[in-house]
């Protein structure tokens, strides 16, 4: 979304990803197609070259936007080519001395004010955009809940069950099965094809239609989430959300008009009760105001003219 965005605004953009990747950018590829789909490739080998076509072409370029985690900055001391990384949450507090080691001569984005780490130093908070285009606003909703997202102890799956359980309202769960057993121990048994329904992964064109159609988006979390999008994409197709006040969820939810921030389980059993007094069309334009696609590049475009400058 963001090499596409910025393409619209006449920006040379050359993208290195795989060979399979399509976009209207320059398109550098190593890896013919993602390691996580072809195992006769092995990661680590696969990463190293990627990166290092990355750096080995360095003064081609103004500057290098990294969302490729932590390794890339490994390599930014042996180039001039200024480099700004997008930290998309960390994945273990184990990871920070390389933050630490690269901070100010690496410049640093976090997706939320929640994600940043007091050690160190940012350049902007720039939350993620989604094409709104791509999510039709639906002003009356079906009657079931919505838990949208990977299956996972960390994104509540299991607490969804029971709220919708406690509250007699029929469930539909979406996502792929990351934690099998997971799923097995804390889903399956619940699944009766009547209250609560799973439907497998949820490809973009099906999308809106299933965050559209629920009263209420359930994101229960059990971890300090850096960015919710399927909470954004909610709230687009003008789906309140009911979330755990966790990580950025303040962020992302206005309290009372796009959603309920609650604590626990019976508070959110009582916000659920009032999710009928909030106004979807608020929902919709609160992301309409704060969660697009043109707003992210724009944000990201400051960035860069303040780094180059």
């Amino acid at each position: 979304m963001l090499t596409e965005g910025l393409i619209r605004r006449g920006i040379d953009v050359t993208l290195y990803a795989t060979g399979d990747s399509q976009t209207r950018a320059v398109l550098r590829s190593v890896a013919p197609r993602p390691w996580s789909e072809d195992s006769d490739l092995e990661p680590k080998v696969w990463e190293c070259l990627h990166i290092a076509a990355v750096f080995e072409e360095a003064a081609s370029f103004d500057l290098i936007h990294n969302h490729f985690d932590f390794l890339p900055l490994t390599y930014s001391g042996l180039v001039n080519t200024p480099v700004l990384t997008t930290i998309h949450g960390f994945s273990s507090p184990r990871i920070l001395p390389v933050y630490r080691k690269y901070n100010q001569r690496v410049n640093y984005v976090a997706i939320s004010d929640a994600d940043r780490s007091p050690e160190l130093d940012y350049r902007a908070t720039i939350h993620h955009g989604i094409p709104i285009d791509n999510y039709a606003y639906r002003e009356n909703a079906d009657n079931y809940l919505l838990f949208f997202g990977r299956i996972h102890h960390d994104k509540g799956v299991y607490e969804s069950i029971r709220l919708a359980k406690q509250a007699g309202m029929p469930l539909v769960i979406a996502g792929i099965i990351q934690d099998q057993t997971y799923f097995d121990r804390y889903v399956a048994p619940y699944l009766d094809e009547e209250q609560v329904r799973y439907i497998g992964p949820v490809g973009s064109g099906e999308k809106g239609a299933v965050l559209g159609g629920a009263r209420a988006l359930l994101h229960l979390i059990n971890f300090d989430e850096p960015f919710g999008l399927s909470v954004a994409e909610s709230m687009a197709c003008g789906t309140p959300v009911i979330a755990f006040r966790r990580g950025s969820m303040p962020e992302l939810v206005i309290d009372g008009i796009t959603g309920y921030l609650v604590d626990d389980l019976d508070q959110a059993r009582e916000a659920l009760s009032r999710i009928d007094k909030l106004q979807r069309k608020a929902c919709r334009r609160h992301v309409e105001e704060s969660f697009t696609v043109e707003l992210m590049v724009d944000r990201y475009i400051k960035v860069y003219q303040d780094i180059i400058n």
